[in-house]
């Protein structure tokens, strides 16, 4: 488990490491912390959008990117049918020993042979993507995954006052691709995911690729900080 730095900690929580902190390196910004209790909170403490997520997922529903699959208890205690879905051990350990009562450990892009009528993927679980050329790929192979009219229920975030310089202006290198196309590198104690790419995608370009894959797109809720969550649904 060399390169599982979120599964490592997540497992330390549970022993009682309660300010476990994951080290977030970004090719954007100065280096950030994700503290870990937060992946374990409970509905009550869920965002807005989170809550208007789980009220929107309908029949069988995966939880892509589940990590200690705080949303796939919510679900569970909902009565909803929920897969929840890591790559990560650690974190399939965690959810199995809280609970969850269907786990699986495996990249999305490589799942076949089950559909679903919702893919829930929050905390800009979309990101997975990493790039728009991983946006498409994804939009294709989720219709494998998707029952007719099914949907995806994704929070993503329009990053670009990232960029804005202190006059208002934004500086853009044009040659250098998709603003949205980020690098991160994960770090905990000893492990270390290395350098992965992560997508933060703006509404409308989402809702173009969506349509041009056989997907509506509908934004269901906006945030303060360009952050968002909207709703793709499998043309039938």
């Amino acid at each position: 488990m060399k390169n599982d730095p979120i599964g490592t900690a997540v497992l330390d929580y549970m022993a009682g490491a309660e300010d476990a902190e994951v080290i977030v390196e970004s090719s954007l910004t100065e280096d950030d912390a994700i503290p870990v209790y937060y992946l374990f909170r409970k509905e009550e403490e869920m965002p807005e959008m989170e809550l208007q997520a789980l009220d929107g997922c309908r029949g069988s529903v995966l939880d892509v990117g589940a990590g200690a699959g705080c949303h796939a208890l919510a679900l569970q205690q909902r009565g909803i049918e929920v897969t929840a879905l890591d790559v990560s051990a650690g974190a399939v350990e965690a959810m199995q020993r809280q609970g969850v009562k269907q786990v699986l450990q495996k990249d999305v892009f490589k799942l076949k042979g089950a559909r679903y009528d919702t893919l829930l993927m929050l905390m800009n679980g979309i990101g997975i993507a990493g790039t728009l050329a991983g946006l498409e790929r994804f939009l294709e192979h989720a219709k494998t995954l998707l029952h007719p009219g099914g949907q995806i229920l994704l929070e993503s975030a329009d990053i670009l006052y990232m960029y804005e310089e202190e006059d208002g202006s934004v500086m853009l290198d044009l040659n250098a691709g998709y603003y949205g196309e980020v690098k991160y590198n994960m770090k905990y104690k000893d492990q270390e995911s290395g350098w992965f790419n992560w997508l933060f995608i703006d509404a409308s370009i989402l809702e173009d690729y969506a349509q041009q894959h056989g997907y509506t797109c509908e934004v269901l809720l906006q945030g303060e900080a360009g952050n968002y969550l909207a709703r793709l649904v499998l043309e039938e």
